[in-house]
C-alpha cells in the first residue's frame, strides 16, 4: 500500500505541494514553540561569579504548586548565616563562604559613575571579600581590603590600585574609600571587608554591629530564629502551611543574620559526597543544594522569572499555532484529496474497499509530510534562536540565558503533525471512500449538490460559540480577557470553513437568479462556477478570511489593551516627574527628603514594583497565580490616582493591600477582606484589603503597602520617586539640578512621548503576527495555485467549445475578485462582534484602538494574493493545447 501511495503521489506532485508547504511551515512554528517551552523548563544560566564553588546552598526561588508548574520567585530569599559555620565542619569541605549581595556603585574622583561589570546586577554588586574565593580563576592585583575604608573593584572599571573613589552602597554614599585591589574575573563586583559588607547590607545583628573586630558572615552561629528562615520553611509547604500573619515593620528586620547563599569548595574528588552530606544536613529547611550547571540559578533570582516567561510565552503561542497549523494543513489536504477524487473513485470501481481508500490517502499524505518535516524542523530551531535574540534585544530575557536544544521538540513535532496529517487525510477521503463505486466515479468531476448538513450545523455552532466567547472582555478587563478576542475570531473562521459551502452556494444561487440577460459571458461563467463549486470556492475563501480575521483581531486586541493601559496610567498619574537610579541598584535613602525640600514640589512618594503569588478559591478549587504588584506608601494618594472606588490609599500602612476591582470580586477580596499572599521572596503574609480601585490595567491587580514589602525585595531600596510639582520652571530646574548633582540619578517625564518606543511585549506580539501571517499567506498561495492548476481539464473543455483565452482569463479574474470580496466581507464580519465588544469592555466605545491603515492593508494583501495566485497558473494552463490537457490524467 505504501509503495503504491508513493507512486500515486509522484504523479500528483502539484496537488500535494500545498500539503508540503503547510507541513513545512507548521513544523517550523511548532518546533520553535517547543524549543522555547523546553528552554523555559530546562535552560540554566552559566555559574558566573559562583564558578569557583563546587556546591551552592540557596533558598528555593520557586513556589511549588501541587499538580502544576512551579512559579518563579524573583526577589532574593535569604539563608541563615549561622549555617555557614556548620557546613564548614563537614568532611571534605575546604572552604565555606556566606555570600552577601547588596546595591553598590562606584564613582571616580571626577564624579563619573563607573559602569558595572558585564553580567553584574547593580542591585547586588556589593560583596564581602570572602566572596572572591567563589570566583573561578580570578586574578587579584593588589591587596585585600583590611579596613572599612578600603575596597576592591572589578578591573573593568579602569581604576588603579591606590585610587580614591566614592561608593554608593545600599542607598548610602561614602567618599573616603581607597582601592586596594583589582579583581580580574567575569561578573566581578565591588568587594568590602566582610564586616563592612555585613554592615552595609543591613544584615548585622544589633548586638555586634558596632564590634571593632572583623567578623565574617559565616561566623554567625545562631540560626533559624530569623523571620525569613521561618517564612521560607512555611512557603515551601504551600498555601496550607500559612499559619501566621506578617504585620508592619518588626523590631528585627527580616534579613538580619542572613546571607544570600553559601558557597562550598570541596577537596578533589569529594564534591559529590559533600553535596550528599549537605542535602542531608539541610533536609526539611526548604533550602536547595546546587551543583554543576544548576549553580547558575543561584546567581540571579530574576533568571527564574525569565524561564517562567518562556514557558508562559510558549504556552500562549501554542494554542494559536496549533489552531492555525491544523486549519491550514487540513485545508491543504482537502484541496489535494479533491484533486485525486477521480483516481480514488476509479479504485473504488475496481474493487478497493473504503478502508483501503482511506489508508491510501493517509499513506501518500504521510509520505509528503515526512519529506517536508525535515527542513521544517530545522527551520524551527533557527526560528527559535532568532526569537530569543529578539527577546534579549528587547530586554525581556537575560543575554546569558541560552536555549536548550534537544531532539524532544523535533520528535514531538513529528508525532503531532504526522498524526494530524493522517487524520485529516482520512477525513478528506471519507466521503469518496464511502460512496458506491458508480456514484463516486460520476461525482469525481463535480461536487455534491447538497452541502453536508452536519458540517453546516457544526460551523454555525462554532460561529455562535465565538460570539459567546467574545463577551469575555465585558466581564474581565484584563490582558487574559482581551486574548479571548483573537481566539473568538479564529474559532469563527473555522466555523466559516465548515458552513462555507452552504453559504456560498446560497449566495451564488441568489446572485445568478438576479443576473441581467445582457451580462458578459466571463461574468456569467464565474458566478456559475461559484454556485456549482461552492466547496472548492470555500476552500479558498476560508483561509483568506482567516488571515483577515487573524490580522484584525490579534493586532487590534494588542493595540486596544495597550491604549487602555496607557489611558489608565496617563489619567491616574498625577505626578509629572519620576526620579530613579537603575545604575545604583535603587534610590539613595535621602533622595525622597531632598526632593520634598525643593521649591515648587507639592508632593513626592516612593513607588516600587514586585511580584507576589496569590492563591485563591475559584469554584471550590484553589487557583494559584503570579501577579505584578506596586509598592506604595499612604503618600502615594497625592501622586497617583488608581481610581479608588472603595476605601482609600491612606490606609496603606502595615499589612495592608489595595486590590483592582477586576479581581476583587472573583477572588472574594473586597474591602475589609483578609487575603493570603506569598511575597516575591516566598514569605507568606496575610493582609487586609483597604482599597479597591478601577484602573487595574494601568496599575496592576494589586498594590502592597511599603511596610508589608519592606525586607522582602532583593535590593531593599525604593526603585523610584514620583514627584508632583506646581508646574513652574523653578520646580523643573530644581529637580534637574538635583539629578545632575548626584551621579546615577535619572529624571524622566511621566507624560507619554510622541513616537516613544512601544513596550517589549508589543514587539514580541508583532513578531508573532508577522511570522504567523507569513505562514498563512504562503499556505494560502499554494492552495490557490494547486486549486487553479487542478482546473486544467475544465479550462481545456471551455476552449474546445469556443471560449477564447481572453474570456477564460477574464472569467478567472472575476472569480478571483469574488473570492477576494467574499474573504474580506466575511473576515470583517466575523471580526466585527469580537472587536466591538473588546472596544466596549476596554475603552467604553464599540470600536477598538489601532492603526487605521490595518484594514486597507489587509484588503490589498488579500486582493493581490487572490489575483496573482490565480493569474499565473491560469496562464500556465492556457499554454497547454486543449486536446493534450483533456487527455492528461
Amino acid at each position: 500500500m505504501f509503495h503504491f501511495a508513493l507512486r500515486m503521489a509522484a504523479h500528483r506532485i502539484a496537488s500535494l505541494l500545498a500539503v508540503a508547504c503547510a507541513v513545512l511551515g507548521g513544523a517550523a512554528l511548532i518546533t520553535a514553540t517547543g524549543v522555547l517551552a523546553e528552554s523555559g523548563l530546562r535552560s540554566q544560566l552559566p555559574p558566573g561569579r559562583l564558578g569557583g564553588a563546587d556546591v551552592v546552598i540557596a533558598a528555593d526561588q520557586e513556589f511549588h504548586v501541587a499538580g502544576d508548574l512551579p512559579i518563579a520567585l524573583p526577589e532574593r530569599a535569604s539563608v541563615p548565616a549561622g549555617l555557614t559555620a556548620r557546613l564548614a565542619k563537614l568532611p571534605g569541605v575546604t572552604l565555606a563562604v556566606g555570600d552577601l549581595g547588596f546595591p553598590a556603585a562606584v564613582t571616580d574622583a571626577h564624579g563619573r559613575l563607573l559602569p558595572a561589570a558585564a553580567g553584574q546586577d547593580p542591585a547586588a554588586a556589593g560583596h564581602g571579600w570572602s566572596s572572591t574565593k567563589l570566583l573561578a580563576g580570578a586574578r587579584i592585583e593588589g591587596e585585600a581590603p583590611a579596613t572599612p575604608a578600603e575596597v576592591a573593584v572589578a578591573a573593568t572599571t579602569g581604576l588603579s590600585v591606590g585610587d580614591r573613589v566614592r561608593i554608593t552602597a545600599n542607598g548610602r554614599t561614602v567618599t573616603a574609600y581607597q582601592v586596594t585591589a583589582l579583581v580580574h574575573a567575569p561578573e566581578a563586583g565591588v568587594y568590602f571587608t566582610d564586616t563592612r559588607a555585613t554592615e552595609l547590607s543591613g544584615r548585622a545583628r544589633e548586638t555586634t554591629a558596632d564590634a571593632g573586630g572583623e567578623t565574617a558572615p559565616n561566623t554567625v552561629t545562631d540560626t533559624d530564629t530569623d523571620a525569613t528562615a521561618a517564612e521560607r520553611a512555611a512557603s515551601t509547604a504551600g498555601p496550607a502551611a500559612v499559619t501566621r500573619t506578617t504585620t508592619a515593620r518588626t523590631a528585627v528586620p527580616p534579613r538580619t543574620g542572613t546571607v544570600d547563599l553559601i558557597g562550598l569548595r570541596a577537596s578533589p574528588g569529594a564534591a559529590g559526597r559533600v553535596a550528599a552530606e549537605v542535602r542531608e544536613a539541610v533536609a526539611g529547611t526548604g533550602l536547595k543544594v546546587l551543583t554543576g550547571a544548576d549553580r547558575g540559578t543561584a546567581v540571579a533570582p530574576g533568571a527564574g522569572s525569565a524561564r517562567s516567561l518562556l514557558v508562559l510565552l510558549s504556552g500562549s503561542l501554542a494554542g494559536i499555532v496549533l489552531l492555525i497549523t491544523g486549519f491550514v494543513t487540513a485545508g491543504a489536504l482537502g484541496v489535494a484529496i479533491a484533486g485525486q477524487r477521480r483516481d480514488l473513485a476509479l479504485m473504488r470501481a475496481v474493487g478497493a474497499t473504503p478502508r483501503q481508500i482511506r489508508r491510501l490517502a493517509a499513506a501518500q499524505s504521510t509520505a509528503v509530510a515526512a519529506v517536508a518535516l525535515v527542513p521544517g524542523i530545522a527551520l524551527g530551531y533557527l526560528l527559535a534562536d532568532r526569537f530569543r535574540t529578539l527577546l534579549v534585544h528587547r530586554d525581556v530575557l537575560p543575554a546569558q540565558l541560552p536555549l536548550t536544544l534537544s531532539p524532544f521538540p523535533a520528535l514531538a513535532t513529528a508525532l503531532l503533525l504526522i498524526a494530524a496529517v493522517r487524520t485529516a487525510a482520512r477525513c478528506a477521503a471519507w466521503r469518496t471512500s464511502r460512496m458506491p463505486a458508480t456514484e463516486a466515479v460520476a461525482e469525481s468531476r463535480s461536487e455534491p449538490r447538497t452541502p453536508s448538513r452536519p458540517r453546516t450545523v457544526a460551523g454555525l455552532l462554532l460561529i455562535a460559540a465565538s460570539c459567546a466567547l467574545s463577551v469575555t472582555p465585558l466581564l474581565q478587563r484584563t490582558a487574559i480577557g482581551a486574548s479571548a478576542t483573537s481566539i473568538a475570531g479564529i474559532v469563527a473562521a473555522i466555523g466559516l470553513a465548515l458552513t462555507g459551502p452552504a453559504l456560498v452556494r446560497a449566495a451564488g444561487e441568489a446572485v445568478v437568479r438576479r443576473l441581467r440577460p445582457g451580462v458578459s459571458a466571463p461574468t456569467w461563467l464565474a458566478l456559475s462556477n461559484v454556485r456549482a463549486y461552492a466547496q472548492r470556492v470555500t476552500g479558498v475563501v476560508s483561509p483568506l478570511a482567516m488571515a483577515v480575521v487573524f490580522v484584525l483581531t490579534y493586532t487590534l486586541a494588542q493595540t486596544t489593551v495597550l491604549a487602555a493601559t496607557s489611558d489608565d496610567t496617563r489619567t491616574g498619574t498625577l505626578g509629572q516627574y519620576r526620579l530613579s537610579a537603575p545604575a545604583l541598584g535603587g534610590l539613595p535613602t535621602d533622595t525622597l527628603s531632598a526632593v520634598r525640600r525643593l521649591p515648587g514640589v507639592r508632593a513626592a512618594a516612593p513607588v516600587g514594583t514586585t511580584t507576589v503569588v496569590w492563591p485563591y478559591r475559584m469554584f471550590d478549587d484553589t487557583e494559584t497565580e503570579s501577579a505584578a504588584a506596586l509598592i506604595l506608601t499612604p503618600a502615594a494618594r497625592d501622586v497617583l490616582d488608581p481610581g479608588v472606588t472603595r476605601g482609600g490609599l491612606a490606609g496603606l500602612t502595615g499589612a495592608t493591600v489595595a486590590v483592582s476591582s477586576e479581581v476583587a470580586g472573583p477572588r472574594d477580596a473586597g474591602l475589609g477582606a483578609r487575603i493570603k499572599l506569598f511575597l516575591g521572596d516566598g514569605a507568606p503574609v496575610e493582609a487586609k484589603v483597604v482599597a479597591v480601585y478601577d484602573r487595574g490595567l494601568g496599575f496592576g491587580p494589586l498594590v502592597l503597602s511599603h511596610d508589608l514589602a519592606a525586607g522582602h525585595t532583593t535590593s531593599g531600596l525604593d526603585q523610584s520617586v514620583l514627584v508632583r510639582t506646581d508646574g513652574t520652571a523653578t520646580a523643573e530646574r530644581g529637580l534637574t539640578a538635583l539629578a545632575a548633582a548626584r551621579p546615577g540619578l535619572a529624571l524622566s517625564d511621566t507624560a507619554p512621548e510622541a513616537g516613544a518606543d512601544p513596550p517589549p511585549e508589543v514587539w514580541v506580539n508583532l513578531a508573532v503576527i508577522v511570522v504567523l501571517l507569513g505562514y498563512l499567506l504562503l499556505s494560502i498561495a499554494n492552495r490557490l495555485v494547486a486549486a487553479t492548476a487542478q482546473r486544467r481539464t475544465e479550462i481545456a473543455a471551455l476552449r474546445l467549445v469556443g471560449t477564447t483565452p481572453r474570456q477564460i482569463l477574464a472569467m478567472m479574474r472575476r472569480e478571483a475578485g469574488v473570492i477576494a470580496a467574499a474573504a474580506l466581507v466575511s473576515g470583517a464580519a466575523l471580526s466585527a462582534v469580537p472587536l466591538a465588544l473588546l472596544g466596549e469592555g476596554f475603552l467604553s466605545r464599540p470600536w477598538p484602538a489601532g492603526p487605521a491603515w490595518l484594514l486597507p492593508a489587509a484588503a490589498v494583501t488579500v486582493v493581490v494574493t487572490a489575483y496573482v495566485t490565480t493569474e499565473l497558473p491560469t496562464r500556465s494552463a492556457l499554454r497547454v493545447p486543449p486536446a493534450e490537457a483533456v487527455r492528461a490524467p
